[in-house]
């Protein structure tokens, strides 16, 4: 058996010098060779741990108590050179916004060869390793990709690039927080299997921190979950994720959308206690279907769950009650897409021949698309295939386009501030990336304010009622209203964004990526939400997604798209059940590849015998 390469014993985080626990005494040992998945709702505290175990913490944060031992060296007991020296060579970190790990001011190259000859290699062999690692991470054409700035790469091929530079000095430890969520499955796909290859290969001990829980079932060798800052259980990924032993393992897995069925995703009731709280009983009590008195008073350790390897932080471990069985693919009853009457509504937006370009380059060729009144239209295909770039032309970012483009039959110009205020409101976006997208020097409540004093005639009273209906509606808790954005989570930040867009009533939506930070129970939540919308407010929705399985739970059409060019659309269940275009059918194909490599295809002989009908009629 391979020997431990990293061991955290008793850790603590907490807040400073408030002294509130962010992390609570979490244990746990990561093998060489071996990959650690790291799961929860998003402010859970799975970001703090992965920052943690490198000798790191976000502002505001201390680590108070605990060892973490690296390759047998304690981290705790360095100072800072001594930290920096072992960072890169010993540790090495992929953050989940690769635009914060590359500097835009200095080629690629330049950067990762400043990063490598920092531990001890020459000029020739820097430039060897480069070229090794960005072809063990799928990016094709070297040569020119270490001639280019960040700026002039997809998301996809920055986020390859943070992935290259932590594993091209060969660490003994790597902690990944969400590198995979800007990837489209085909990449998702073979990246997941080169950090899987490099892990084993060169017997690196992986902390992989993520709110994908397929991504996790096929990549993780082991999984543990976070909740509050807690960890409630830990065991082998076999055990976890298709016989969970804690009520919020199984909450989370309840809200996982799949490929084969269109049915509403369940979130979770509630959100979870601030944190640095003292309480004396169970943390997740107060969301608990299965609960007990008990369970209020006596706070449970970290137990044996069914097998030695397996463990569960829940009174009711033992108590058949409390164990429902539920698999990655739980039988939730499925339900079909609403139906909408399609040739009866009217269209929202018309886009005719379409054609966009950056400089000389044309990056979308005559692109028709029409988009119906209460309908969600899903958006799906490769990174750099021009998903982005068709939603910036249709909200006015991007001017570079020619063709026709109308909301509502209001002709738009291609710049945004040349358009109506009416069709402002109308029209909004989301981005995909949360840390770039708000303003870090206003308060949560003020981003959502300042949206409805444009765009809206509404007395201030009036504006802070829909602002607190906003944060209702995307389950972001009201407490925040006084947050700024560096004090909230990734999935939070998300959160405040699609408020933010919503808090005026729009008529037409377009999401950009916009659930790829989000947990599952959150994702549902959110979808739910959409979807409530457009049967509410007749709400219409542009959805650029990677994620197959959820255009399943969401969208009545899709369309598919390649190189700049449709290549196929249609109903859902018609384009995913009986795909006709090659590429369509390649993308499928990856997603079954990449869903059943691994462990998942054991989920459906689980699935057949799993009961799903949560104690007392609550939802889990």
């Amino acid at each position: 058996m391979s020997r431990e390469a990293v061991v955290v014993e008793g850790l603590t985080v907490v807040t400073s010098p408030a002294g509130a626990a962010v992390v609570r005494d979490v244990s746990l040992a990561v093998r060489a060779g071996e990959v650690l998945g790291v799961v929860g709702e998003s402010g859970s505290g799975k970001t703090t741990l992965g920052l943690s175990m490198i000798g790191h913490t976000r502002r505001g944060l201390a680590i108070d108590a605990g060892t973490i031992r690296v390759d047998g060296t304690d981290i705790r007991a360095l100072d800072h050179s001594g930290l920096r020296a072992m960072r890169g060579r010993t540790m090495a970190y992929v953050p989940q916004d690769p635009g914060t790990a590359l500097n835009p001011s200095r080629r690629i190259g330049s950067q990762m060869a400043e990063m490598v000859r920092a531990h001890g290699r020459s000029r020739d062999e820097a430039r060897d390793r480069i070229a090794e690692v960005l072809a063990d991470v799928g990016l094709d054409d070297p040569a020119r990709i270490v001639r280019a700035f960040p700026h002039q790469l997809s998301g996809g091929q920055q986020q390859r690039i943070a992935i290259a530079m932590a594993f091209a000095c060969r660490p003994r430890l790597i902690v990944m927080d969400e590198p995979t969520t800007g990837l489209d499955v085909t990449t998702q796909r073979k990246v997941l299997e080169t950090i899987r290859d490099l892990c084993a290969s060169y017997d690196v001990a992986a902390i992989y921190v993520s709110h994908d829980l397929a991504v996790v079932a096929d990549l993780a060798d082991r999984v543990a979950v976070l909740y509050a800052g807690e960890l409630v259980e830990l065991g082998p990924v076999d055990e976890v994720l298709y016989s969970p032993q804690h009520p919020y393992t199984r909450g989370l897995l309840m809200a996982v959308p799949t490929v084969e069925s269109a049915r509403r995703l369940v979130a979770m009731e509630g959100s979870r206690p601030p944190m640095g709280v003292g309480r004396t009983g169970c943390a997740f009590v107060d969301r608990c279907p299965v609960s007990t008195d008990r369970c209020r008073e006596v706070h449970p350790d970290l137990v044996g769950a069914g097998s030695p390897l397996h463990h569960a932080r829940c009174l009711l471990t033992d108590d058949a009650a409390g164990r429902e069985q539920v698999s990655l693919r739980p039988v939730l009853g499925v339900t079909t897409p609403m139906e909408l009457g399609a040739e009866e509504k009217p269209s929202v937006l018309a886009v005719g021949d379409l054609r966009a370009t950056y400089g000389a380059k044309a990056v979308l060729h005559g692109i028709d698309l029409s988009i119906r009144e209460d309908e969600c239209v899903a958006v799906v295909g490769e990174s750099g295939s021009g998903k982005t770039t068709l939603s910036r032309c249709i909200v006015g970012l991007h001017r570079s386009w020619t063709g026709e483009i109308s909301l509502g039959g209001e002709a738009l110009t291609p710049g945004v501030r040349n358009r109506s205020r009416t069709s402002l409101v109308r029209l909004q976006y989301i981005f995909q990336n949360p840390y770039a997208s708000l303003n870090p020097r206003r308060s949560i409540g003020n981003v959502l304010m300042q949206t409805l004093e444009r765009l809206s005639d509404l007395d201030r009273a009036a504006r802070y009622d829909r602002v607190l209906e906003t944060m209702d509606a995307v389950a972001l808790p009201r407490r925040l209203l006084n947050s700024f954005p560096d004090q909230l989570s990734g999935g939070e930040r998300q959160r405040v964004a699609i408020a933010r867009a919503l808090v005026v009533k729009p008529k037409l939506l377009i999401c950009d990526e916009v659930t790829s930070s989000l947990d599952v129970s959150v994702q549902a939540s959110v979808v739910g939400m959409l979807r409530d919308s457009q049967e509410q407010q007749s709400l219409s929705v542009l959805f650029v997604t990677h994620n197959l399985p959820l255009v399943r739970s969401i969208a009545q059409r899709v369309v598919v798209m390649r190189a700049g060019e449709l290549v196929e659309h249609g109903d859902v269940a018609q384009v995913i059940d009986r795909p006709a275009a090659p590429y369509t059918r390649q993308l499928l194909d990856d997603l079954s590849r990449f869903g059943s490599s691994h462990r998942l295809d054991r989920v459906d002989a689980v699935a057949d015998s799993s009961t799903t009908t949560p104690t007392d009629g609550k939802a889990l």
